[in-house]
């Protein structure tokens, strides 16, 4: 893919075999013209949201991009998250303030996403788009990827795409479990990708 030959990625938070996934979904929605914007939860210093706008803008697309963080770091666990090899995952960890967020774009050149600063389960359905074509939720833990499902489900279009990250990951266990228990009563097709990635279509 032309964009990850031509731009670095700026930390090790992503691998480039997550980010052809995450971007190749991404294309086959804009191909679709599948009607919606485009979310982010769970953006750290933007390093996947960079790609996600270089996408869009490639392709001339009209469609916004969101991103959505605490930039405060990860939340507390909760005892779904136990994991005796996630123990460096503790509140706190992966912080990193909007103004870095916003200096990662501006070296890049590219326009800023709609930022919201917020942790998950404070936002409701009027932080998000009214119609979303596309969500990538990384909020590596069962709380903020179960509120993610719950912002973002709602205002879903026909042919929508989500993708959860560490959906197989032994670190962070919360996050599939709360992917699982929202498909019981959810049904859409699920299907794993570069190791860990959840893609979800309705």
């Amino acid at each position: 893919m032309d964009l990850l030959r031509n731009h670095p990625i700026i930390t090790e938070q992503v691998t480039r075999a997550e980010l052809i996934k995450i971007l190749s979904s991404l294309e086959d929605v804009l191909k679709r013209d599948v009607s919606g914007d485009v979310v982010e939860l769970g953006c750290y210093v933007g390093t996947t949201t960079l790609f996600l706008q270089r996408l869009l803008l490639q392709h001339n697309s009209g469609k916004a991009l969101h991103a959505y963080d605490s930039f405060a770091g990860l939340p507390p666990k909760t005892a779904e998250d136990a994991s005796p090899v996630g123990e460096q995952f503790q509140a706190g960890e992966l912080k990193a303030p909007k103004q870095e967020f916003v200096k990662h774009f501006k070296q890049a050149g590219l326009p800023l996403p709609i930022i919201h600063k917020a942790w998950f389960g404070n936002l409701t359905l009027d932080d998000m788009p009214d119609r979303i074509a596309f969500a990538f939720l990384d909020g590596d833990f069962y709380d903020s990827i179960r509120d993610s499902l719950k912002l973002v489900w709602p205002r879903l279009t026909e042919g929508a795409i989500i993708i959860v990250d560490d959906y197989q990951s032994e670190s962070l266990p919360g996050a599939k479990r709360a992917v699982d228990e929202w498909l019981i009563t959810h049904p859409a097709r699920l299907q794993v990708v570069a190791s860990s990635l959840a893609i979800i279509r309705l």
